[in-house]
């Protein structure tokens, strides 16, 4: 079973942050430079939040905002989710689906670790049901 840590090994584990004062155009901006869909918001080098695409897309036009004007920390999502490197692609696939998030911190014993999104989970059990029908295949046909 794949884990965590894994995923991190393949994917690397450089994590983008933002603070809660910058504007939710500065976010965009630099989601857009790193081709990424999340920011965590950090303040005083404590998670206070996670800012998304989709926490844009819903919160800013909705509640008659700018991205120039409003601040990170009007629209972020507070109750951020977390999962450690010992933990299962399988579990977060679960708890990703139960909290209907779309990326998960990594922190082992409170260091951050990384930053995982749905593609990567997705991506991480893909490639691990792949490797197993190539393992069977294999054994089936006789092949090593």
């Amino acid at each position: 079973m794949k884990t965590v840590r894994e995923l991190l090994t393949n994917k690397g584990n450089k994590v983008y942050s933002i603070s809660p004062d910058a504007t939710v155009y500065e976010a965009l901006v630099l989601m857009a430079e790193k081709d990424i869909g999340a920011l965590l918001v950090i303040d005083g080098g404590k998670i206070e939040g996670i800012i998304s695409e989709r926490d844009y897309a819903r919160k800013i036009a909705i509640l008659g905002k700018t991205s120039k004007d409003a601040p990170v920390k009007e629209i972020m999502s507070e109750d951020v989710i977390y999962v450690e490197e010992s933990q299962s692609v399988e579990e977060c696939m679960v708890l990703m689906i139960k909290k209907r998030v779309r990326h998960l911190p990594v922190l082992t014993n409170g260091e951050m670790k990384g930053l995982i999104s749905i593609g990567d989970v997705v991506k991480g059990i893909i490639d691990e049901k792949e490797f197993t029908i190539d393992q069977l295949v294999n054994y089936i046909t006789g092949h090593s």
